[in-house]
C-alpha cells in the first residue's frame, strides 16, 4: 500500500450506514448520543479513550488517537440503516434489553427519528428469523439498485459529505466462495440472473462499494473477501475490512493464547461454549449459521500458535467450540473455556475461564471505531483491505496468499504504527537500546 500523500480533514457530516439495526446496532447509537451529550462515557473505544505514543519513552508524548489523526467528531455522525423490522431504534433497543430504560429515556426523541429502511432478506440465508420490514424487489439487481438509492437519497436528505457502513445484522449460513464470486463481471451477472449464491451481505456490499461508501464485515459472513468485491473496492478507491467482531470469548482467547506461546507451554486441548439468548443467539441455533460462526472462532488459535512451527507443543491440539440459545440470559452471555496445557518435562496443568460478558456492550465501541478508521482510510485514498484494522476482528481479512495475524498485541502494534506511519512519525520497535548507550 502506497503512503498517502496527504488525509482530506474530516470536515462536514458522516453517515454511518448499519445493515442490521438490532441490539448491537441500537446499542452503538444510544451509546455514542449519550457520549456526545455528556451522559455516558464511550468506554471501549480506542478513537475515543485510547491514547498513542510518539517517539521515546523519555519524550512523554502520548496524545489521544483522535488528537492525533483527524477522526470525524462524534458530534458530526449521523445514523441510519435498514433492518427486517419495522421498530424505531428507540424500540428496537428496548426490545433488545441491553441498556437501561433510564438510559433511553435521555435520548428518547432522538432514537424514536431514526428508522429503518426495508432490508434485503432471504430466509434460507438466515433460517430462524422472519423479515417484515423487506424490500418488494425480486430480482437482486434491482435489490442491489433499491439499496444504492437507500444510500444517495441518505446522504442527500442529511446533508452528508460522505458515509461509511458497518455490518451488524444476523450470521447468514456457512458458504463457501463459487465461480459467480470470482470476478465483478461474473458478479453483476450473477445479480442479474438472481444467482442463489449471492447472500444479502453481498447486496449491501456491492451497493456500498459502488456508492463510494467503505464496508466493515461484522459477521463471519462471507461477504467482501471475495475477489469480485476487492476488484470493485479497488475500481472505486474504497476500504473494506472485516470479518466478524471479536467481542467475548475470542477475545479472551488472542489475549491468553500469545500469552502461553510466549512462555512456550503446550496446550493439549481448548473446549469453549458460550449460552445466550439474544436474536444473535436465536440465529446461531440454526447449524447452518453456527457453521460459519465456528469456522471464525476455529481459525484463531492456529495462525497465533503456529502448530507447524512447535509440533511437539500444538500439533495435537483438540480445540472444539459450542454455542447454546438460552432465552433467559438475553444478551448476557456467558462464556465458559477449558483449556488443558502442560509445562516443564510434559506434567499437566488447566485454566478456567467464565466470562460473564455483554456482547452488544463489547460490541458497541468496535462499531464506532471502525466506521472512524475506515472513513480515515478513505479520506486517505487507502483503499481495499485494511489488515490494519485485524485488532477488532475474529477472523481478519489479508491479502491473497498470506495467514492473518490474530496475535492481539501484534494486531494492536500494527494498527499504531499504520497512525504514526500515516503522519510520518518514527515506528514503535521497543527495542531501546539508545537508551542504554
Amino acid at each position: 500500500m502506497k503512503k498517502p500523500e496527504k488525509i482530506k480533514p474530516a470536515t462536514g457530516k458522516l453517515g454511518i450506514l448499519l445493515p442490521g439495526m438490532g441490539a448491537v446496532g441500537t446499542t452503538f447509537i444510544a451509546g455514542c448520543l449519550l457520549a456526545r451529550k455528556g451522559l455516558g462515557e464511550p468506554i471501549g473505544s480506542l478513537t475515543q479513550m485510547g491514547t498513542i505514543r510518539l517517539g521515546k519513552r523519555t519524550d512523554g508524548r502520548s496524545p489521544l488517537i483522535r488528537d492525533f489523526v483527524p477522526l470525524a467528531k462524534l458530534e458530526d455522525i449521523v445514523f441510519g440503516g435498514w433492518d427486517l423490522f419495522h421498530d424505531d431504534a428507540y424500540t428496537a433497543a428496548r426490545n433488545a434489553e441491553v441498556l437501561s430504560k433510564d438510559h433511553l429515556d435521555l435520548i428518547k426523541d432522538e432514537l424514536s427519528a431514526i428508522k429503518p429502511m426495508p432490508a434485503v432478506f432471504f430466509p434460507e440465508y438466515v433460517k430462524r428469523l422472519r423479515g417484515e420490514n423487506v424490500k418488494k424487489q425480486t430480482s437482486k439487481m434491482e435489490l442491489a439498485e433499491a439499496v444504492r438509492e437507500d444510500i444517495r437519497q441518505f446522504k442527500k436528505n442529511n446533508g452528508l459529505d460522505r458515509a461509511v457502513a458497518v455490518w451488524c445484522g444476523s450470521t447468514e449460513v456457512h458458504h463457501e466462495a463459487a465461480d459467480v464470486h470470482s470476478s465483478l463481471a461474473k458478479f453483476e451477472e450473477g445479480l442479474r440472473t438472481s444467482h442463489p449464491a449471492i447472500s444479502p451481505s453481498m447486496i449491501y456490499a456491492y451497493a456500498c462499494l459502488q456508492e463510494s461508501v467503505g464496508y466493515a464485515n461484522g459477521a463471519p459472513n462471507l461477504t467482501v473477501e471475495i475477489p469480485a468485491m476487492l476488484e470493485l473496492a479497488r475500481e472505486k478507491r474504497v476500504p473494506v475490512s472485516g470479518k466478524d467482531f471479536k467481542t467475548g470469548q475470542t477475545l479472551m482467547k488472542t489475549i491468553l493464547a500469545p500469552g502461553l506461546k510466549s512462555r512456550m507451554l503446550g496446550i493439549r486441548g481448548w473446549f469453549s461454549t458460550n449460552i445466550l439468548g439474544n436474536r444473535d443467539g436465536e440465529v446461531l441455533d440454526d447449524p447452518e449459521s453456527f457453521k460459519s460462526k465456528e469456522v471464525s472462532k476455529l481459525g484463531v488459535l492456529e495462525t497465533i500458535l503456529q502448530p507447524e512451527l512447535h509440533p511437539s507443543l500444538y500439533g495435537d491440539m483438540y480445540h472444539k467450540v459450542r454455542i447454546e440459545y438460552y432465552p433467559p440470559r438475553g444478551d448476557q452471555k456467558e462464556g465458559w473455556d477449558n483449556i488443558d496445557i502442560f509445562g516443564w518435562l510434559g506434567y499437566p496443568m488447566q485454566i478456567k475461564i467464565d466470562f460473564l460478558c455483554r456482547d452488544s456492550i463489547l460490541a458497541a465501541p468496535i462499531v464506532l471505531d471502525l466506521a472512524l478508521f475506515m472513513d480515515l482510510a478513505q479520506r486517505a485514498d487507502m483503499s481495499g483491505i485494511q489488515e490494519w484494522l485485524s485488532f477488532y476482528y475474529k477472523s481478519p481479512m489479508s491479502a491473497p496468499g498470506l495467514y492473518p495475524e490474530n496475535d492481539l498485541f501484534i494486531q494492536l502494534m500494527k494498527m499504531k504504527n499504520t497512525l504514526r506511519w500515516l503522519k510520518d512519525e518514527p515506528m514503535i520497535t521497543h527495542l531501546g537500546n539508545e537508551y542504554y548507550d
